[in-house]
């Protein structure tokens, strides 16, 4: 079985950014989360994140590189693993440029020689430990977390994750996918997770699912079904420049290739953590000191104290378990 990483990128720092930003919207605003500060800037840390794939998971067979036709000086492009992958090359051009990470990802089968199994990462989820190919598929399924969640509906995240089940609700008959698959939907591995799925059981609508936020593995075949049935959906958010409440995400390929039965049940919290950087930069740092879990997600915000010494602390925790430098890197 072949997997492919893709992972999206941006440098707010770049000129032609810039210029198209400031065309399109006129300045950042950290008062709203979808032109926010934190949503597009960098700290170099990407590096790290190669660094991580080489030694922690050397098996992939390709890193699709998604930006706007941006690198880094640093980066290595005639490495025969990567794959520099520019917006244009995916995206019908009538939606760009585009500033909305949704649409960016909702045409990731669209990428030229993606293989059928791929894992997509966020440029804020990192490897810190061993990983094998079994982490992410189990007999040519991606392993994931059938269980629900309570989702209040009030950011614009939330929002968007009720449109999702919208379109699932749509789709799928509940407890027909509960009789057919129960053994995956209640699989005792999710422990305590799968509380709120089984208190739900008689319930004949989905809710939103728990959303693991970090690397996700994906079959292709499920963008190809999703377009299928929601075409005209997708193609109307695509012309959201800019994040919305009414955009659709990557979770409804999520959802609907766990409603289809196409995975493998796996607590993915048991080696997998968000770190909100506002309100947990101390755990983050120790969690890549001693590299606790296999994967991690350093969540930014705009409101972080201190922010030079938080990501200095947590680049000397990157530079102490991954100081040398990869083969993607000049």
């Amino acid at each position: 079985m072949e997997i492919d990483f893709v992972i999206t990128w941006v440098d707010m720092d770049d000129i032609r950014w810039k210029d198209d930003f400031a065309r399109y919207n006129g300045k950042i605003d950290n008062s709203k989360n979808e032109v926010s500060q934190a949503r597009f800037r960098d700290y170099g840390f990407l590096k790290y994140w190669f660094r991580g794939v080489e030694k922690f998971a050397p098996w992939v067979r390709k890193i699709h590189f998604v930006t706007c036709g941006q690198q880094p000086d640093w980066l290595d492009a005639n490495n025969p693993k990567l794959s520099l992958v520019n917006h244009e090359d995916y995206i019908p051009k009538q939606f760009l440029p585009c500033f909305n990470s949704c649409v960016l990802e909702i045409y990731m089968h669209k990428i030229k020689d993606l293989s059928d199994n791929f894992v997509y990462f966020n440029d804020d989820f990192f490897i810190t430990n061993h990983l094998t190919p079994e982490r992410f598929f189990t007999a040519g399924l991606p392993n994931d977390i059938a269980t629900f969640r309570y989702n209040s509906g009030i950011g614009l995240w939330a929002k968007t994750l009720k449109n999702n089940i919208r379109i699932i609700n749509q789709r799928f008959d509940k407890q027909e996918i509960m009789e057919r698959d129960g053994d995956k939907w209640f699989n005792p591995v999710y422990g305590k997770k799968a509380r709120l799925t089984r208190l739900l059981k008689s319930y004949n609508k989905f809710i939103t699912l728990r959303t693991p936020h970090n690397a996700q593995p994906y079959l292709k075949t499920t963008f190809d079904e999703v377009w299928q049935y929601a075409e005209n959906e997708l193609t109307e958010m695509s012309a959201h420049r800019f994040r919305t409440p009414r955009d659709l995400t990557p979770e409804l390929f999520r959802t609907w290739q766990i409603c289809n039965g196409n995975f493998a049940p796996y607590n993915t919290y048991c080696d997998t953590k968000m770190f909100p950087l506002l309100v947990k930069s101390r755990q983050a740092v120790d969690a890549i000191y001693n590299q606790k879990y296999k994967l991690i997600c350093l969540n930014d915000n705009e409101h972080i104290r201190n922010y030079q010494q938080v990501m200095k602390n947590i680049e000397n925790a990157f530079e102490s378990i991954l100081p040398e430098k990869s083969k993607f890197e000049k």
